[in-house]
């Protein structure tokens, strides 16, 4: 009989140690507990000592209060102007009030992610291609504008988010490349005709200024001819010896010039010079 009443006390003893056991709850720092009393929701707990009422009061939910990543898969996004382009996004969060985290939405997590990559779609749609690969900056501040405000009322704040890769999608990128090296030939063919362009001006403004340069030198060895003849004809006033020997003198250096000449074989001399020169001043008196 005492036996049996030591067994009850034992286990009376036992079932009051495991009961307060129960009412003991340690919070670790970076966790908060929600605190539910007979399925409904009573309180939340910090980090530190707290105490319950067993069996009645109950933890339904251990939540951090560090911050959380949030990897965005990479998603294909459509822009304005029917580029097709892969982004995906990664997004930092923090609960602060853990009641509402839990109880407001079903998957905060899945949530915030479905939200992220919706939101990505609508601010790229709204963006041209070059705009799109551009605009990391712009779209991070759009997309965090458009985000924090649906995921408060949950009880969680946007730290930041960010666009990890933002690129065309392997067809965008074949297309692309193309269209660089058309535009690179383009480029070098404008080049080319403006080299050749270039060219063709400089040697017409070559061409021209050397006729202009020519004409000018004929007529100053045109007035230069006008003035020896004027100074010969003063010189001989009307004698025929005098002329007779410069043209005889010019006579006999324009034969031996063309000996010397490569295309000259055989140079004849008039067997009578003074009759040759002659001739020359009658054809130039006529």
């Amino acid at each position: 009989m005492i036996f049996n009443g030591m067994i009850v006390s034992v286990v009376f003893l036992l079932l009051v140690l495991v009961t307060i056991f129960m009412g003991v709850n340690i919070v670790p720092q970076g966790t908060k507990y929600v605190i539910q009393r007979l399925g409904k929701y009573s309180r939340t707990l910090g980090p530190g000592l707290h105490f319950v009422i067993p069996y009645i009061d109950m933890v339904a939910y251990k939540i951090t209060t560090k911050d959380i990543v949030l990897d965005i898969p990479s998603q294909e996004v459509i822009t304005r102007d029917n580029a097709v382009i892969i982004a995906n996004a990664v997004a930092y969060i923090n609960i602060v009030s853990p009641e509402k985290a839990v109880y407001g939405i079903e998957n905060y997590g899945v949530a915030i992610q479905t939200l992220v990559q919706t939101s990505l779609r609508s601010i790229i749609g709204e963006m041209d291609l070059d705009d799109a690969l551009s605009s990391r900056d712009a779209i991070k501040a759009k997309l965090k504008g458009s985000i924090s405000d649906d995921i408060a009322d949950w009880g969680i704040t946007l730290k930041t988010v960010e666009i990890q890769d933002i690129n065309p999608s392997l067809t965008m990128q074949k297309a692309m490349e193309e269209q660089a090296a058309a535009e690179r030939s383009r480029r070098a063919t404008v080049t080319r005709a403006d080299g050749e362009k270039a060219a063709a001006i400089l040697e017409a403004e070559g061409r021209l200024e050397a006729s202009r340069r020519d004409a000018e030198a004929q007529v100053v060895l045109a007035t230069a001819s006008q003035t020896a003849i004027e100074k010969v004809s003063q010189a001989v006033q009307g004698q025929e010896l005098p002329v007779m020997y410069l043209l005889g003198e010019r006579y006999v250096e324009a034969i031996k010039d063309m000996s010397t000449s490569a295309n000259s074989k055989l140079v004849v001399l008039p067997g009578d010079i003074p009759a040759a020169v002659r001739s020359l001043m009658g054809s130039m008196m006529k």
